[in-house]
């Protein structure tokens, strides 16, 4: 699929000043207003049109809170978030009019315990703070109770993804595990193993996958895989190492990416890309993530967290075809932050 929208490649992107260079804010708006879609923009009609072809043989995979990764797979989950709290309500307990029989719940979760999409407000450009576009948010213009919605489309959050109708496109799996078992390349999904730029250029070689403008990037390291089929405790071990697999973070995979103009990326690790951050050889902390600053704030690029990719990993094996239909809606809470996806591939 061609670049409809003539996107500049990343070092022809126009300067933006007082931001490094990479930096595409205003690229995406549209008669004088800001723009809070980033590289969804890039899922055209005619991108849409052509992922179609990818749903023709009737199996359709979820890619978050499957059987073997459901919502609470994480007993306490790390950086101190929320795990899964659900509480059930028998109808006969409570007062009229409801008593009858039945049942409702309340779910309450931290949204990134689990499989997530970061909004570009997740994550800022740590030296100014801003997110994408420029925009500096406002905690309390993020909490925004009924009357107080951002219908004028001020902060780049998930609810607006649903003004376009949700995420419909092609989706690009990269089975790095898949090709490291096939390498003897052996590595810990909690320790700082750095998938490089060639590692995921020899994998789509290997399994003969292109790319397309406006593709959604898959990326699988077994993360999720191993932490499954851990207990709480084990769990609570693995985490002990502060130390978490992922593809590299470097400009170079910034530039790599934006290159290939995806529309979003994902995978299964825990931030996508690895923790702890190495800059210039030296261990960094959270604040320096190379990639989810680049992602969020200077490209409006989503990215997706601990989705479960084992059983389409399986079937992509199966079918040695890697590519599929991919749709994803977020949940539409104002100001959200970040949500389970929701997302599943079509075949």
């Amino acid at each position: 699929m061609a670049n409809e929208l003539n996107l500049p490649d990343f070092d022809s992107i126009p300067p933006v000043k007082g931001m490094p260079q990479g930096c595409v804010w205003g690229l995406f708006d549209k008669d004088g207003k800001k723009d809070v879609y980033g590289t969804l923009n890039l899922l055209t009609p005619n991108v849409i049109k052509a992922a179609y072809a990818e749903a023709r043989d009737g199996v359709h995979i979820s890619l978050n809170l499957a059987k073997s990764w459901p919502m609470g797979a994480i007993k306490t989950p790390g950086f101190g978030r929320k795990g899964l709290v659900h509480k059930v309500f028998a109808f006969k307990d409570q007062p009229p009019p409801l008593t009858a029989h039945g049942f409702d719940d309340e779910v309450e979760f931290n949204t990134q315990s689990s499989s997530q999409w970061d909004s570009c407000c997740h994550f800022n450009h740590q030296p100014t703070a801003l997110a994408y576009n420029g925009v500096k948010p406002e905690l309390e213009k993020l909490v925004q109770v009924f009357g107080s919605e951002d219908k004028a489309r001020e902060y780049p959050t998930l609810n607006h993804w649903h003004d376009r109708g949700g995420v419909v496109g092609r989706g690009v799996l990269l089975d790095y595990k898949a090709y490291a078992d096939r390498h003897g390349i052996q590595y810990s999904p909690f320790s700082a193993k750095r998938i490089t730029v060639a590692e995921l250029e020899a994998v789509a070689k290997e399994q003969g996958t292109t790319f397309r403008t406006g593709d959604i990037l898959l990326v699988r390291s077994g993360f999720t895989d191993a932490l499954g089929e851990m207990d709480g405790e084990q769990q609570t071990e693995a985490f002990g190492t502060h130390q978490l697999c992922g593809v590299e973070g470097t400009p170079e995979m910034a530039k790599w990416v934006w290159n290939h103009h995806f529309s979003a990326v994902a995978g299964d690790a825990i931030a996508f890309e690895t923790i702890p951050p190495l800059i210039d050889g030296k261990v960094g902390g959270i604040a320096e993530l190379v990639l989810h600053q680049y992602f969020l704030s200077l490209f409006g690029l989503p990215i997706g967290e601990l989705w479960d990719l084992k059983a389409l990993s399986e079937h992509c094996a199966k079918t040695q075809r890697y590519t599929f239909l991919l749709t994803s809606i977020p949940l539409n809470v104002p100001g959200s932050i970040g949500s389970p996806p929701n997302a599943i591939a079509i075949f």
